[in-house]
């Protein structure tokens, strides 16, 4: 067994690609997922589970259908189970995501344009 850090930053610069989340590290049922973010996400939720969003470099809204949250760097945000919510980033933000392994980036409604491939690992 390899016993090495996994660097955010390093992770982070081999890919470019927006809104697709990038696994890093499991830990029991929950994956570590790098993503960037620019503009405007779709409206979503997740009914079976919470949603962590901790940013790394730049700034993130979380809309709600009631309200918003802004995140700076070194920021965290829980993101209820269930609740209705759209990120957004008017510059490229670098997020860790903390989820279970098998939740899509839109949630349990429809696939669409936006929905990334599950389970990338980089």
């Amino acid at each position: 067994m390899q016993h090495k850090p996994i660097n955010f930053m390093d992770k982070l610069a081999l890919f470019s690609e927006q809104w697709s989340p990038k696994v890093v590290a499991e830990m029991n049922d929950y994956q570590f997922k790098l993503v960037k973010l620019e503009g405007d996400f779709v409206w979503h939720d997740h009914q079976n589970t919470d949603e962590t969003f901790i940013v790394l470099k730049g700034n993130l809204r979380i809309d709600f259908r009631e309200g918003s949250v802004d995140l700076a760097e070194g920021e965290m945000y829980v993101v209820p189970k269930g609740v209705e919510h759209k990120p957004y980033a008017e510059k490229e933000v670098e997020v860790l995501l903390i989820e279970p392994k098998g939740v899509l980036n839109t949630g349990d409604g429809e696939v669409g344009e936006r929905t990334a491939t599950n389970d990338v690992w980089i």
